[in-house]
């Protein structure tokens, strides 16, 4: 180039008439594909010197337009404009030829002719190629540093200056309050499935042009999201989160069963750890509590929570009101299920019977053989509190499959 724009042309056609030139063609062709005339540098060469002495691109020349691509993409170009430039530049530089080049004869023309379009196609060729390794590198290395940001954000990475700089680039900030949302496969979170991209579109798309990061971890689709609401608040955005994610992953792949829990929203970075925590909890809980809701929450779980926090407390309980029940036909388990499904529907054997499949007089049967053996009668308002927390205490621990007192 000349030097008003501070680069110089290389190679065998870098005479000063000949930097004119390409100098022209080069401002022309960025003028035209808006992408930077850097990118042109040995590729008007090879072009020029293919035309006149009709030689193929040297390795050498292919290199740096290899490495021109490479640059392209890390600058965030897009490759139809890279591809642009080049072909502008192309035919600019074959339309000025004649005026170059005097040529003698149709021969010399037509070989000018197949030697620029060779050099066109190896260059571009080498260009694309590159381009999209350099693209291929670039995703996988922002998606491991996100799964790495978002690994550090749900453990509560001690560092805190350290991270609110890593997440500057994501659009996130830590100042306000954020949630986490859950979401698990009945049959598991196989590597590179699409939900996660679909997930961040949804979201985008739902709440706007808002920092969100979606990413997996240990099976879990993990879904970082910022909340409106203080966590004192009345629910609002926190359940409409959960059945939003929870629908569209259904209508994503139909047939597929999803459980999808919400944290609580909390401000700053260590908010984002805590929220995840109650996330996977109320997960874990709905599991063992054998909850019928797809959707669960974690406000709805935190009377549980109190329940698991003193375990030693709740299995005195389940041991003083419930292992009787071990002493009746069949074991405990038939009981524990009516017992279960009665508290659920508010007491009412018809609905218990329904939801269990039995008849109604099994179900009566069984709340006499309860208050038999326990003492307690399941319909008396002083006596059930003590059977309906037992009960959920014991499928808390897992009761009567597992000891009581195991790892205790």
């Amino acid at each position: 180039m000349s030097e008003s724009g501070g680069t110089r042309w290389p190679g065998s056609a870098a005479n000063s008439a000949d930097e004119a030139w390409l100098t022209a063609i080069a401002e022309a062709a960025a003028g035209d594909s808006q992408a930077p005339l850097e990118l042109l540098v040995e590729y008007l060469t090879l072009l020029a010197d293919a035309a006149i002495s009709g030689r193929r691109p040297r390795e050498h020349e292919l290199a740096i337009v290899r490495e021109l691509g490479r640059r392209a993409a890390e600058q965030g170009i897009p490759a139809g404009r890279v591809v642009d430039l080049y072909l502008s530049a192309a035919w600019r530089m074959w339309r000025d030829l004649p005026d170059v080049v005097p040529y003698r004869d149709r021969d010399t023309v037509r070989a000018s002719a197949q030697a620029v379009l060779r050099a066109v196609g190896e260059a571009i060729a080498v260009l694309v190629d590159s381009y999209q390794v350099a693209t291929q590198q670039l995703v996988r290395q922002e998606e491991s540093l996100r799964r790495e940001l978002v690994d550090d954000l749900l453990r509560g990475d001690p560092d805190v200056s350290g991270i609110v700089e890593r997440a500057e680039p994501f659009g996130l900030d830590l100042g306000r309050p954020h949630q986490v949302v859950l979401a698990r496969p009945a049959d598991g979170l196989p590597e590179g499935d699409t939900s996660v991209n679909m997930i961040e579109l949804l979201i985008l798309d739902r709440f706007g042009d808002r920092e969100v990061l979606v990413a997996t971890k240990e099976g879990l689709l993990v879904v970082l999201i910022p909340a409106t609401t203080p966590s004192t608040a009345p629910r609002t955005i926190t359940q409409d989160v959960g059945t939003l994610i929870h629908d569209a992953l259904l209508r994503h792949r139909p047939g597929r069963e999803w459980r999808v829990s919400t944290g609580r929203p909390y401000p700053g970075a260590y908010g984002i750890a805590r929220s995840y925590e109650e996330a996977r909890e109320a997960l874990t809980l709905a599991d063992r509590l054998r909850l019928e809701g797809a959707v669960v929450d974690a406000r709805d779980m935190l009377v549980y929570r109190v329940l698991v926090r003193d375990q030693a407390a709740i299995a005195d309980l389940i041991q003083a009101v419930l292992t009787p029940l071990t002493g009746a036909r069949g074991g405990a388990e038939p009981l524990l299920l009516t017992l279960e499904a009665y508290f659920a529907t508010g007491e009412v054997a018809t609905d218990a019977a329904r939801r269990l499949n039995i008849s109604v007089r099994t179900v009566t049967y069984r709340l006499t053989k309860v208050k038999e053996l326990t003492g307690h009668d399941p319909g008396d308002p002083g006596q059930r509190f003590a059977l309906h927390i037992a009960v959920l205490g014991a499928r808390l621990l897992d009761w009567p499959t597992r000891d009581l007192h195991a790892g205790a």
